[in-house]
């Protein structure tokens, strides 16, 4: 008897506060998942690191000694400076010299990744100027960037998502929510194959050091905005038609981030995401609940009020040879 009341009781404690639970599982997986990343990318990654390493410092002891009049410290400090301006993307190597960073291409592709937040990081500010310019830029064009994508996809997403689907619901009598989910998987597929396989095949021809692969990474880090910056396309040497390269590449970037957004929307707007994200959302109190429709109610019955003597006023206005009741009644008993 008791085992069943405490069983009960725990069930019931359990339920009262499930979104709680959820979150709590939720805060845990986020951190075993980072974690997990963390463990393999140490464990992937740190011998390629090692095999570098210690290739940087068998090429530098062969150079001290065929240079036998280069002393260690002049060579590190040289290297220094050399691996300070390849931060800033400017080369030493003849070959690269002639790929200017700031010419307009270069920095409307600049401007494209700062608002988009991809920031590949591969050509930073130089002067003072252009730091606070940049910090004053992006204030101002992060936000505005936000509003312009979330205005193009709401729209996209009407005629490309909310329209095809009620019109197989309607037309056809299909269950919207097979049509929906249906239709995500469908639109999914399509935005892959035009911006990660098509695009991936592109510049695997186009860059002479890319395999697909490479391509295909660059394609993935770009539209989620990642932007690690180990791949930027139109920075080869011999590239042909740069100019004209980078602004294609800007325009790439800009509708590939719109169709993944939409591609999101479409997916979010599923029944059963919603469902699921609901778990982990903090339930609103009864008291609050009864208050917002309380006043939904008192907001409708005003409108239809309202709504109830603009009509009656346009009939009067309209039919201005028909007398009231009222008029009517007084000129009988004036007779």
């Amino acid at each position: 008897m008791l085992q069943s009341l405490a069983g009960s009781s725990c069930v019931r404690l359990v339920e009262r506060h499930r979104s709680a639970w959820c979150f709590g599982f939720l805060v845990l997986g986020y951190l075993l998942y980072l974690v997990f990343g963390a463990v393999v990318f140490s464990s992937v990654e740190l011998p390629y690191e090692d095999l570098l390493r210690q290739e940087l410092r068998k090429l530098k002891r062969r150079f001290l000694e065929e240079h036998e009049c280069l002393s260690e410290p002049q060579l590190e400090q040289f290297l220094g400076r050399v691996l300070e301006a390849s931060n800033y993307g400017v080369s030493v190597l003849s070959n690269a010299s002639g790929n200017w960073n700031w010419d307009f291409t270069s920095a409307l592709f600049f401007a494209s990744t700062v608002l988009s937040t991809t920031g590949y990081g591969h050509t930073v500010p130089l002067s003072d100027g252009g730091k606070a310019f940049c910090i004053i830029y992006s204030v101002i064009g992060i936000p505005f960037t936000l509003l312009f994508l979330t205005a193009v996809v709401q729209r996209v997403t009407v005629h490309v998502t909310r329209r095809p689907v009620l019109y197989f619901h309607i037309r056809w009598g299909f269950s919207k929510q097979v049509v929906a989910i249906v239709h995500a998987v469908l639109l999914g597929f399509i935005t892959v194959s035009c911006f990660f396989f098509i695009p991936a095949a592109v510049f695997s021809v186009l860059e002479d050091d890319w395999n697909f692969l490479e391509s295909f990474y660059f394609c993935f880090i770009s539209l989620s905005t990642i932007g690690l910056g180990d791949y930027v396309p139109g920075e080869g040497y011999n590239q042909k038609f740069r100019e004209l390269y980078k602004i294609g590449i800007t325009c790439y970037l800009l509708l590939g981030l719109i169709a993944m957004l939409v591609v999101l929307e479409t997916f979010c707007e599923l029944h059963e995401l919603k469902k699921f994200r609901k778990m982990f959302y903090v339930k609103k109190d009864k008291d609050e609940d009864q208050v917002h429709i309380m006043e939904h109610d008192q907001l409708s019955f005003s409108s239809i009020t309202d709504q109830a003597a603009g009509l009656k006023e346009d009939q009067k206005q309209n039919e201005p040879f028909v007398a009231t009741p009222s008029a009517c009644a007084d000129g009988s008993a004036g007779h």
